[in-house]
């Protein structure tokens, strides 16, 4: 075989090599989402505790101070520390993000398992009133409930929570619909196992893996309406260090001051890019069809 033929590349050889090199790809983008996810669940934790000063601290004399050794992530516009303000407001977000997704999850579960197993009477009625909520916009009617109730996180999270349900009821409800008549369970009834004993270690279990990835998709979504409320004066309020709050107190010094806006902001766009991986990643490790992708 002479050189020239040797430099040239069979055919299909370079869509081969991007076969084999985008599994690898994905798993570092995979592998960098959880620990960036760890790594917030973590600051979310200890974020108080770390920030280098005081984030409720108000002095007038470091007002807008842009980033540098002493404030790195510099000063808003009442001299208090972003960075402090950041670290301490990953908590408060994701604190308050992760209540919405616990309660609205505990709820789901219950009015769906009780929708798939209590009859056609009790599906009809509890199924019409999850289609009344999914039929209105969720940041709409988290909007109105918040202004109702008073401008407070403490509204934002119920608001969230009074519309964030009927997703998770009518999911739960068709998986455990599906799961009830699988051959297992149909194995178990015959066993004689008691109905109670058939929900709670045949049913629920094996139907309950799709919420694990529901969930933490739904993180970043919960996030940001959360945030969004807080931006809006429906939320968290000033001088709060709540992610979303502070884009909205920095809102109106961006020329002289944009870094107050900038790093709570890059804050929530980073978190919520991570959970997302986070959430494709264990979707694929649970979906059969997605394992089967790239082979």
């Amino acid at each position: 075989m002479s050189a020239p033929d040797m430099l040239i590349a069979p055919p299909g050889a370079p869509a081969a090599a991007v076969r084999r090199l985008l599994p690898r790809v994905t798993s570092v983008i995979e592998g960098t989402a959880v620990v960036v996810a760890a790594l917030a669940v973590l600051i979310a934790v200890i974020g108080p505790w770390i920030a280098p000063g005081n984030p409720y601290l108000v002095d007038l004399g470091q007002s807008l101070h842009g980033p540098s050794a002493a404030h790195w992530f510099g000063t808003d516009v009442n001299g208090r520390d972003v960075l402090s303000r950041v670290l301490t407001g990953a908590r408060t977000t994701l604190t308050a993000t992760f209540v919405v997704l616990f309660i609205t999850t505990v709820i789901g579960i219950l009015i769906g398992t009780v929708a798939a197993l209590g009859g056609r009477v009790i599906d009809e009625i509890l199924m019409r009133i999850c289609d009344v909520g999914l039929s209105l916009p969720p940041i709409v009617l988290a909007l109105g409930l918040a202004a109702a109730l008073g401008p407070s996180l403490t509204s934002a999270v119920i608001a969230m929570i009074a519309t964030w349900w009927p997703g998770y009821a009518r999911l739960v409800r068709t998986v455990v619909r599906e799961t009830k008549d699988a051959e297992f369970v149909e194995g178990a009834r015959m066993l004689g196992v008691s109905r109670s004993r058939l929900i709670f270690r045949h049913i629920l279990p094996n139907s309950l893996q799709i919420m694990y990835v529901q969930v933490t998709l739904d993180v970043p979504a919960v996030m940001l309406v959360i945030s969004g409320l807080s931006f809006v004066g429906v939320g968290a309020q000033v001088p709060s260090a709540e992610w979303g709050a502070m884009i909205a107190a920095a809102a109106n010094n961006v020329q002289n001051g944009w870094w107050a806006l900038v790093f709570p902001g890059l804050a929530i766009a980073i978190t919520a890019v991570a959970f997302n991986l986070v959430g494709d990643w264990l979707r694929a490790r649970t979906d059969p069809t997605l394992r089967r992708r790239w082979r």
